[in-house]
């Protein structure tokens, strides 16, 4: 079953290249991810389609309403079924990462709210959404490209959008890990040598060599991946011994 997103949005055009090429293009095709988007100015009630206003208390930039939004969430919920979860798109949010990714592909159906100006009306945040992300802690022109980065993710996560669904277990992140370094040919380039234990065939030493490498560069290029991963580890190992005994 396909997952459908809907994105609620000012700049509908910024998705046209994103959803038209590679693989989220691939799942629209194949069926898996249905998109779609709306503008908050169709439902804007003066001829200006008026979407924003300066804020109460003073202060510099506009702030997006309350009643185009909710009248857009509500007229998207009755397009399809389920009604879905409402995303706001909020450097207030949670973190996006690979585990919150794999969460929402398993969702029916998801309704992102892109941002612009100086943000939204406090009552969007705490009456209308139902879950606030954030994709990193930098500052972005609006929520459109954090919606690509999501729409991108759960894409690649959904059975049959990739090549070879194996190889989603196998990218960065997807064990709490950095991937490990990865070859083709030439064998030597510019005197620039393939590790020897890739060219051997034995797969048992060529697993063992790339969890080595992914661990060591994920300690050294992301503690903070990493000491979330030795946190993880020694739960998991702490079960098994618990189920041992």
């Amino acid at each position: 079953m396909a997952i459908r997103i809907d994105i609620i949005t000012l700049f509908g055009e910024m998705f046209d290249g994103f959803l038209s090429a590679s693989i989220v293009s691939r799942a629209i095709e194949r069926g898996l991810l249905e998109v779609s988007r709306t503008n908050p100015r169709d439902f804007a009630t003066d001829s200006y389609g008026t979407v924003d206003d300066s804020p109460f208390g003073g202060g510099p930039g506009m702030v997006l309403m309350c009643g185009p939004m909710f009248d857009a969430v509500r007229h998207v919920r009755n397009l399809a079924t389920p009604p879905g979860k409402v995303v706001l798109l909020s450097p207030q949010g949670r973190p996006f990462d690979q585990r919150l990714a794999g969460d929402l592909a398993r969702q029916e159906r998801l309704i992102l709210l892109a941002g612009h100006y100086e943000g939204f009306d406090e009552r969007i945040r705490t009456n209308l959404a139902d879950m606030e992300i954030s994709v990193g802690d930098y500052v972005l022109s609006g929520g459109e490209v954090a919606a690509m980065t999501i729409i991108d993710a759960i894409a690649r996560l959904q059975p049959g959008a990739l090549g070879k669904d194996e190889s989603i277990d196998e990218e960065s992140f997807a064990a709490g890990l950095l991937e490990y370094p990865q070859y083709t040919r030439p064998r030597e380039f510019r005197g620039m040598r393939v590790p020897e234990v890739l060219l051997n065939g034995d797969h048992g030493k060529i697993a063992a060599w790339r969890m080595e490498q992914a661990e060591l560069r994920t300690m050294h290029r992301r503690p903070d991946l990493w000491e979330k991963y030795k946190r993880q580890k020694a739960e998991d190992e702490k079960l098994e011994n618990t189920g041992e005994s």
